[in-house]
């Protein structure tokens, strides 16, 4: 079962504290970025943040599972209504996992480059 939209984006709103929210569909799921960083997953309609440090000190009780089969555990987050807790959560949590690598640009095509003339000096 997938999950569902309106889920998806409740989720986004009542974390839109911490920071800039935005998800992805990703394998009939959802990645959830906060300020460009994925720091959790949306798996029918169960919402999976990324396990840290910050994360195990600020809510040791947190229970743990993974989102999908053959998955890491993450913190399964059971009560989205707390938005303070949440805020404060996510923006621990984000602080420790690291940016994103830059996506490599796209090389071009061996062929086109074949074809391009060349400037022998």
């Amino acid at each position: 079962m997938s999950s569902s939209q309106e889920f998806v984006q409740y989720a986004a709103d009542q974390c839109s504290g911490a920071g800039r929210i935005t998800y992805r569909k990703m394998f009939g799921e959802y990645g959830m970025y906060c300020d460009g960083k994925i720091f959790a997953l949306i798996c029918d309609d169960q919402f999976f943040i990324k396990i840290t440090e910050a994360g195990r000190r600020l809510a040791p009780e947190l229970s743990e599972a993974p989102p999908y089969d053959g998955a890491r555990p993450y913190f399964l987050i059971e009560d989205l209504d707390d938005r303070d807790f949440l805020t404060e959560f996510i923006t621990e949590t984000c602080r420790e996992l690291p940016m994103p690598k830059p996506k490599s640009k796209k090389k071009r095509n061996s062929a086109a480059q074949k074809r391009r003339p060349q400037n022998d000096l």
